[in-house]
């Protein structure tokens, strides 16, 4: 267990090495991508508010263009960032990286097997715990327990699948092909994903605790570097990550979700 976690350690290592080297060569680019990302969501929460007593109709149109102009940034960026690995040595341009519309329809579609995915994996949690109840055992117990075991199994659900939108755009795979593809490459490798999580997300916790110790200037300085260092730096890292676990994968290209879920 203890050579499993350095071997694990080193290979976050390499991943955040690989990460800063292309976004410390790259950062304005990517952190303009990430920034566009941010701009569209305050924009979208700020229209919601100021349309909402307006028309509900109109309100429904402008959250579709918002979410897909959102999903498209993302994509771009993603995509941007394979082109950097590829093309070390080449000037990529942002608009040469924008997604195809077979790219974002993948994407919706996964996304919304995604959605299904966890409250699926919510269900069975809960249908597991319900005869519980019928055993004399208090219902508040019960209860408690569904609840934390249902947050775990949707955590480790989302671990386990959130790389499909790689495989869409890097291996022009189908939507339910990406979330199969994501469940099959990060077995073996949770602990790794988990690991660089938690690094990247060092920053936010930070921030957290200087709250809690009513130091609110420092926090404030620390969430600002971590908002134009730590988020570019995740996007690539994750990108990276991604790489890294599907070039080592051996297995099928079409492999079955049974034989991946543990």
């Amino acid at each position: 267990m203890i050579n499993y976690l350095k071997e694990s350690t080193f290979a976050v290592n390499d991943v955040i090495q690989k990460a800063w080297s292309i976004t410390k060569k790259h950062y304005f680019s990517i952190a303009t991508l990430c920034f566009l990302m941010f701009i569209t969501a305050s924009a979208s929460s700020l229209m919601a508010f100021f349309i909402k007593d307006v028309s509900k109709a109109l309100s429904v149109i402008m959250v579709i263009i918002f979410v897909l102009l959102y999903f498209t940034i993302n994509l771009s960026l993603f995509k941007y960032i394979f082109h950097l690995m590829d093309d070390e040595e080449s000037d990529v341009k942002i608009v040469d990286t924008l997604p195809t519309r077979q790219q974002i329809i993948r994407f919706l579609v996964a996304t919304l097997y995604f959605v299904g995915c966890i409250l699926g994996v919510y269900l069975v949690v809960i249908l597991v715990a319900f005869p519980f109840i019928y055993t004399g055992i208090n219902v508040s117990i019960v209860k408690n327990v569904a609840i934390s075991v249902g947050i775990i199994a949707i955590f480790i659900t989302w671990l386990r699948i959130s790389f499909f939108p790689f495989f869409i755009i890097d291996k022009g795979a189908t939507p339910f092909d990406s979330i199969k593809l994501s469940l099959a490459t990060t077995k073996g490798n949770f602990t790794k994903i988990l690991l660089l999580l938690v690094v990247l997300g060092g920053g936010y916790l930070i921030y957290l605790l200087l709250n809690y110790l009513q130091w609110p200037l420092i926090a404030f300085i620390v969430n600002i570097l971590s908002s134009f260092i730590i988020v570019p730096l995740s996007s690539v890292a994750l990108t990276v990550a991604y790489r890294k676990i599907s070039s080592e994968y051996k297995g099928d290209k079409h492999p079955d979700i049974l034989h991946n879920i543990v």
